[in-house]
Protein backbone atom coordinates (compact mmCIF):
# COMPACT_ATOMS: atom_id res chain seq x y z
CA UNK A 1 0.00 0.00 0.00
CA UNK A 2 0.92 3.73 -0.95
CA UNK A 3 2.28 5.52 2.26
CA UNK A 4 -0.47 8.23 1.43
CA UNK A 5 -3.73 5.21 1.20
CA UNK A 6 -5.39 4.72 4.46
CA UNK A 7 -8.26 2.89 5.40
CA UNK A 8 -10.94 5.80 7.07
CA UNK A 9 -13.66 5.43 9.38
CA UNK A 10 -16.77 6.74 8.14
CA UNK A 11 -18.92 7.81 11.50
CA UNK A 12 -22.58 8.38 10.69
CA UNK A 13 -25.88 7.75 13.05
CA UNK A 14 -27.36 4.93 10.29
CA UNK A 15 -24.41 2.83 10.72
CA UNK A 16 -24.68 2.67 14.10
CA UNK A 17 -28.64 2.00 13.77
CA UNK A 18 -28.12 -0.79 11.53
CA UNK A 19 -24.97 -2.23 13.52
CA UNK A 20 -22.43 -2.33 10.20
CA UNK A 21 -19.33 -0.34 9.91
CA UNK A 22 -18.23 1.86 6.87
CA UNK A 23 -14.16 2.49 5.63
CA UNK A 24 -12.88 4.27 2.70
CA UNK A 25 -10.16 3.39 1.30
CA UNK A 26 -8.25 6.58 0.37
CA UNK A 27 -6.99 5.50 -3.36
CA UNK A 28 -7.50 8.93 -4.08
CA UNK A 29 -4.24 10.03 -2.50
CA UNK A 30 -1.96 7.91 -4.18
CA UNK A 31 -1.47 10.53 -6.59
CA UNK A 32 -2.83 14.19 -7.43
CA UNK A 33 -2.88 13.90 -10.95
CA UNK A 34 -3.05 9.97 -11.56
CA UNK A 35 -4.95 8.58 -8.91
CA UNK A 36 -6.84 6.00 -7.76
CA UNK A 37 -7.78 2.72 -9.96
CA UNK A 38 -5.62 5.02 -12.69
CA UNK A 39 -2.46 4.83 -11.16
CA UNK A 40 -3.15 0.94 -10.64
CA UNK A 41 -4.20 0.28 -13.98
CA UNK A 42 -1.16 2.12 -15.66
CA UNK A 43 1.53 0.84 -13.67
CA UNK A 44 2.48 -2.27 -15.15
CA UNK A 45 1.58 -0.54 -18.52
CA UNK A 46 3.84 1.69 -18.50
CA UNK A 47 6.70 -0.29 -17.59
CA UNK A 48 5.25 -2.73 -20.38
CA UNK A 49 5.72 -0.24 -22.94
CA UNK A 50 9.46 0.95 -21.80
CA UNK A 51 10.17 -2.37 -21.64
CA UNK A 52 8.76 -2.94 -25.47
CA UNK A 53 10.84 0.30 -26.33
CA UNK A 54 7.30 1.91 -27.12
CA UNK A 55 7.83 5.77 -27.45
CA UNK A 56 4.27 6.84 -27.60
CA UNK A 57 1.05 5.99 -25.42
CA UNK A 58 -1.97 6.16 -27.34
CA UNK A 59 -5.68 5.85 -26.11
CA UNK A 60 -9.09 6.92 -26.41
CA UNK A 61 -11.79 8.94 -24.02
CA UNK A 62 -14.09 11.72 -23.67
CA UNK A 63 -14.35 14.82 -23.18
CA UNK A 64 -13.92 14.97 -19.83
CA UNK A 65 -12.69 11.58 -19.39
CA UNK A 66 -10.29 11.01 -16.14
CA UNK A 67 -8.38 8.02 -18.03
CA UNK A 68 -7.13 11.09 -20.69
CA UNK A 69 -6.31 13.18 -17.62
CA UNK A 70 -4.23 10.64 -16.09
CA UNK A 71 -2.44 9.00 -19.06
CA UNK A 72 -1.52 13.13 -20.14
CA UNK A 73 0.14 13.17 -16.70
CA UNK A 74 1.81 9.58 -16.29
CA UNK A 75 3.25 10.18 -19.80
CA UNK A 76 4.52 13.35 -19.43
CA UNK A 77 6.57 11.98 -16.19
CA UNK A 78 7.86 9.04 -17.50
CA UNK A 79 9.06 10.55 -20.89
CA UNK A 80 6.22 9.10 -23.14
CA UNK A 81 4.66 11.11 -25.82
CA UNK A 82 1.02 11.03 -25.83
CA UNK A 83 -2.12 11.01 -27.98
CA UNK A 84 -5.74 11.17 -27.23
CA UNK A 85 -8.47 10.14 -29.58
CA UNK A 86 -11.14 11.86 -28.65
CA UNK A 87 -15.00 11.24 -28.88
CA UNK A 88 -16.33 14.38 -30.72
CA UNK A 89 -15.56 16.03 -34.04
CA UNK A 90 -17.24 19.07 -32.95
CA UNK A 91 -14.86 19.79 -30.02
CA UNK A 92 -11.83 20.43 -32.46
CA UNK A 93 -10.75 21.67 -35.63
CA UNK A 94 -11.72 25.68 -35.71
CA UNK A 95 -13.19 25.38 -32.12
CA UNK A 96 -10.41 23.95 -30.30
CA UNK A 97 -9.43 27.09 -28.68
CA UNK A 98 -13.01 27.96 -27.16
CA UNK A 99 -13.08 23.82 -26.08
CA UNK A 100 -9.79 24.21 -24.59
CA UNK A 101 -11.14 27.26 -22.81
CA UNK A 102 -14.39 25.78 -21.21
CA UNK A 103 -12.73 22.05 -20.58
CA UNK A 104 -10.38 21.67 -17.97
CA UNK A 105 -9.87 18.07 -18.34
CA UNK A 106 -8.13 18.06 -22.16
CA UNK A 107 -6.70 21.86 -21.65
CA UNK A 108 -4.75 19.88 -18.79
CA UNK A 109 -3.90 17.12 -21.44
CA UNK A 110 -2.67 19.13 -23.77
CA UNK A 111 -0.84 21.08 -21.33
CA UNK A 112 1.23 17.78 -20.59
CA UNK A 113 1.73 17.80 -24.38
CA UNK A 114 -0.63 15.31 -25.37
CA UNK A 115 -1.98 15.32 -28.93
CA UNK A 116 -5.28 15.79 -28.96
CA UNK A 117 -7.38 13.64 -32.18
CA UNK A 118 -11.28 14.01 -32.70
CA UNK A 119 -12.96 11.82 -34.48
CA UNK A 120 -16.70 12.06 -35.04
CA UNK A 121 -18.95 9.63 -32.38
CA UNK A 122 -19.94 7.16 -35.32
CA UNK A 123 -15.59 6.37 -35.77
CA UNK A 124 -15.00 5.94 -32.06
CA UNK A 125 -17.12 3.08 -32.00
CA UNK A 126 -14.44 1.78 -34.42
CA UNK A 127 -12.17 1.89 -31.97
CA UNK A 128 -12.02 -1.75 -30.88
CA UNK A 129 -11.71 -2.81 -34.43
CA UNK A 130 -8.26 -4.22 -35.68
CA UNK A 131 -8.48 -2.03 -38.86
CA UNK A 132 -9.16 0.82 -36.88
CA UNK A 133 -5.85 0.72 -34.76
CA UNK A 134 -3.63 -0.08 -38.17
CA UNK A 135 -5.22 3.13 -39.80
CA UNK A 136 -4.23 4.75 -36.74
CA UNK A 137 -0.53 3.64 -36.86
CA UNK A 138 -0.49 4.46 -40.70
CA UNK A 139 -1.44 8.00 -39.62
CA UNK A 140 0.33 8.86 -36.57
CA UNK A 141 3.38 6.19 -36.30
CA UNK A 142 3.82 3.36 -33.91
CA UNK A 143 2.50 3.52 -30.57
CA UNK A 144 1.48 1.28 -27.55
CA UNK A 145 -2.20 1.22 -27.41
CA UNK A 146 -4.25 1.77 -23.77
CA UNK A 147 -7.70 1.06 -24.47
CA UNK A 148 -10.77 3.42 -23.47
CA UNK A 149 -10.58 3.61 -19.38
CA UNK A 150 -7.26 1.99 -19.25
CA UNK A 151 -8.33 -1.68 -18.86
CA UNK A 152 -6.62 -4.51 -19.96
CA UNK A 153 -4.89 -7.43 -18.34
CA UNK A 154 -2.03 -5.39 -17.20
CA UNK A 155 -4.68 -3.27 -15.51
CA UNK A 156 -6.40 -5.71 -13.93
CA UNK A 157 -2.79 -6.91 -12.27
CA UNK A 158 -2.55 -3.40 -11.05
CA UNK A 159 -5.74 -3.32 -9.57
CA UNK A 160 -5.31 -6.54 -7.46
CA UNK A 161 -2.98 -4.38 -5.40
CA UNK A 162 -5.88 -2.58 -4.25
CA UNK A 163 -6.53 -4.89 -1.31
CA UNK A 164 -3.70 -5.45 1.10
CA UNK A 165 -3.66 -8.24 3.56
CA UNK A 166 -4.71 -5.85 6.18
CA UNK A 167 -7.88 -5.62 4.53
CA UNK A 168 -8.89 -9.28 5.04
CA UNK A 169 -10.70 -8.60 7.98
CA UNK A 170 -13.43 -7.05 6.30
CA UNK A 171 -17.05 -8.25 5.47
CA UNK A 172 -17.75 -6.56 2.25
CA UNK A 173 -15.27 -4.85 -0.42
CA UNK A 174 -17.61 -2.32 -2.64
CA UNK A 175 -16.08 -0.33 -5.64
CA UNK A 176 -17.86 1.57 -8.50
CA UNK A 177 -17.65 -0.19 -11.90
CA UNK A 178 -16.67 1.39 -15.27
CA UNK A 179 -15.24 -1.16 -17.14
CA UNK A 180 -14.92 -3.35 -14.81
CA UNK A 181 -11.04 -3.78 -14.61
CA UNK A 182 -10.72 -2.37 -11.04
CA UNK A 183 -13.17 -4.76 -9.81
CA UNK A 184 -11.68 -7.55 -11.67
CA UNK A 185 -8.35 -7.19 -9.73
CA UNK A 186 -10.13 -6.41 -6.27
CA UNK A 187 -12.22 -9.91 -7.08
CA UNK A 188 -8.86 -12.12 -7.99
CA UNK A 189 -7.11 -10.66 -4.55
CA UNK A 190 -9.89 -11.07 -2.24
CA UNK A 191 -10.57 -14.34 -0.22
CA UNK A 192 -13.28 -16.24 -0.18
CA UNK A 193 -14.80 -15.14 3.29
CA UNK A 194 -15.57 -11.92 1.79
CA UNK A 195 -17.97 -10.53 -0.55
CA UNK A 196 -17.10 -8.31 -3.43
CA UNK A 197 -20.01 -5.89 -4.25
CA UNK A 198 -19.80 -3.83 -7.68
CA UNK A 199 -21.51 -0.63 -8.22
CA UNK A 200 -22.45 -0.06 -11.94
CA UNK A 201 -22.38 3.57 -12.82
CA UNK A 202 -23.54 3.20 -16.45
CA UNK A 203 -26.89 1.20 -18.07
CA UNK A 204 -25.12 -2.44 -19.04
CA UNK A 205 -25.73 -5.52 -19.96
CA UNK A 206 -22.44 -7.08 -20.98
CA UNK A 207 -20.29 -6.26 -17.48
CA UNK A 208 -21.27 -9.83 -15.48
CA UNK A 209 -19.69 -11.88 -18.63
CA UNK A 210 -16.82 -10.44 -18.95
CA UNK A 211 -16.10 -10.04 -15.29
CA UNK A 212 -17.16 -13.80 -15.06
CA UNK A 213 -14.37 -14.52 -17.33
CA UNK A 214 -11.78 -13.31 -16.02
CA UNK A 215 -12.32 -14.66 -12.09
CA UNK A 216 -12.21 -18.32 -10.73
CA UNK A 217 -14.81 -17.13 -7.56
CA UNK A 218 -18.41 -16.54 -7.30
CA UNK A 219 -18.30 -14.13 -3.94
CA UNK A 220 -19.33 -11.20 -5.98
CA UNK A 221 -21.94 -9.65 -6.91
CA UNK A 222 -23.39 -6.26 -9.39
CA UNK A 223 -25.37 -4.00 -7.92
CA UNK A 224 -27.81 -2.55 -10.52
CA UNK A 225 -29.26 0.28 -9.33
CA UNK A 226 -26.48 2.87 -8.69
CA UNK A 227 -26.02 4.27 -12.29
CA UNK A 228 -29.54 6.93 -11.37
CA UNK A 229 -30.08 7.06 -15.24
CA UNK A 230 -27.15 5.92 -16.93
CA UNK A 231 -23.12 7.28 -17.29
CA UNK A 232 -22.68 10.90 -16.31
CA UNK A 233 -26.01 11.06 -15.23
CA UNK A 234 -26.83 12.79 -12.12
CA UNK A 235 -29.73 14.06 -9.83
CA UNK A 236 -29.95 16.73 -7.12
CA UNK A 237 -30.28 14.01 -4.33
CA UNK A 238 -27.03 12.36 -5.77
CA UNK A 239 -25.16 15.94 -5.70
CA UNK A 240 -26.66 16.84 -2.36
CA UNK A 241 -25.27 13.79 -1.22
CA UNK A 242 -21.90 14.76 -2.32
CA UNK A 243 -22.12 18.06 -0.78
CA UNK A 244 -23.24 16.77 2.77
CA UNK A 245 -20.95 14.19 2.84
CA UNK A 246 -18.14 16.87 1.97
CA UNK A 247 -19.27 19.13 4.82
CA UNK A 248 -19.36 16.24 7.29
CA UNK A 249 -16.44 14.21 6.29
CA UNK A 250 -14.11 16.83 4.48
CA UNK A 251 -13.90 13.88 1.65
CA UNK A 252 -14.42 15.00 -2.08
CA UNK A 253 -16.46 12.68 -4.20
CA UNK A 254 -16.78 12.70 -7.38
CA UNK A 255 -20.44 12.47 -9.13
CA UNK A 256 -19.68 9.89 -12.02
CA UNK A 257 -17.77 6.90 -10.18
CA UNK A 258 -17.37 7.70 -6.07
CA UNK A 259 -20.65 9.62 -5.41
CA UNK A 260 -22.76 6.86 -6.85
CA UNK A 261 -21.26 4.04 -4.89
CA UNK A 262 -21.19 5.57 -1.79
CA UNK A 263 -25.05 6.89 -1.95
CA UNK A 264 -25.79 3.13 -3.32
CA UNK A 265 -23.53 2.23 -0.02
CA UNK A 266 -25.90 4.18 2.01
CA UNK A 267 -29.22 3.23 0.54
CA UNK A 268 -28.38 -0.56 1.10
CA UNK A 269 -27.32 0.43 4.48
CA UNK A 270 -30.76 1.98 5.18
CA UNK A 271 -32.76 -0.83 3.78
CA UNK A 272 -31.34 -3.55 6.07
CA UNK A 273 -29.50 -5.13 2.64
CA UNK A 274 -26.11 -5.91 5.26
CA UNK A 275 -25.93 -8.47 7.69
CA UNK A 276 -25.53 -7.13 11.34
CA UNK A 277 -21.80 -6.26 12.10
CA UNK A 278 -20.64 -6.60 8.55
CA UNK A 279 -17.48 -4.35 8.03
CA UNK A 280 -17.78 -2.52 5.21
CA UNK A 281 -15.08 -1.29 2.74
CA UNK A 282 -15.45 1.19 -0.10
CA UNK A 283 -12.79 2.03 -2.56
CA UNK A 284 -12.12 5.70 -3.31
CA UNK A 285 -11.54 5.58 -6.98
CA UNK A 286 -10.33 9.09 -7.37
CA UNK A 287 -11.82 10.72 -10.64
CA UNK A 288 -11.98 13.96 -8.95
CA UNK A 289 -11.51 16.53 -11.56
CA UNK A 290 -14.50 14.68 -13.80
CA UNK A 291 -16.76 17.61 -11.19
CA UNK A 292 -16.01 20.12 -12.92
CA UNK A 293 -17.48 19.16 -16.85
CA UNK A 294 -20.84 17.94 -14.29
CA UNK A 295 -21.09 21.26 -12.88
CA UNK A 296 -20.60 22.92 -15.92
CA UNK A 297 -23.94 20.88 -17.34
CA UNK A 298 -25.41 21.48 -13.98
CA UNK A 299 -25.01 25.27 -13.91
CA UNK A 300 -26.92 25.61 -17.78
CA UNK A 301 -29.85 23.83 -16.02
CA UNK A 302 -29.59 26.12 -13.48
CA UNK A 303 -29.36 22.85 -10.71
CA UNK A 304 -27.55 22.85 -7.30
CA UNK A 305 -23.68 22.61 -8.16
CA UNK A 306 -21.25 20.14 -6.73
CA UNK A 307 -19.91 22.73 -3.98
CA UNK A 308 -15.99 21.99 -3.14
CA UNK A 309 -13.35 24.33 -4.19
CA UNK A 310 -10.32 21.77 -4.99
CA UNK A 311 -7.22 22.04 -7.18
CA UNK A 312 -6.99 19.08 -9.68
Amino acid sequence: MSPAVFNQSINEDLFRDFEVELFLKREDLLHPHISGNKFRKLKYNLLEAKNSNHKTLLTFGGAYSNHIHATAYAGKINNFNTIGIIRGDELGGSNLKKTLSQNETLAFAEKNGMQLHFISRSDYKLKDTNAFIENLKQQLGSFYLLPEGGTNDLAIKGCTEILTPKDSDFSHICCAVGTGGTLTGIIQNSNSEQHIMGFPVLKENYLHTEIQNKVTTNNWELNRTAHLGGYAKTTTELIHFINSFYAKHKIVLDPIYTGKLLFGIYNEIAQGNFPKKSRILAIHTGGLQGIAGVNAKLKKKHLELIKINYDF
